[in-house]
């Protein structure tokens, strides 16, 4: 079991909280925001594998 499953998790069902106010941020802030976003969704896209391989390792050995 992944640890990070036991922590609570916030209402709204975001890691992060509540969504960030857009409106006083440059257009260079909103693009470096944009790749920050990007990048937690590759390491977000990895773990998901991650526990997909887990769960098809698991699957296999139980069907011998």
């Amino acid at each position: 079991m992944d640890t990070d499953d036991l922590e609570p998790r916030p209402p709204n069902g975001s890691p992060q909280g509540p969504p960030r106010v857009l409106d006083d941020l440059s257009v260079a802030d909103l693009e470096a925001y944009i790749i920050a976003l990007e990048g937690e969704i590759v390491r977000v896209r990895a773990k998901i594998q991650d526990k997909g391989g887990a769960k098809a390792t698991a699957a296999s050995f139980f069907k011998r």
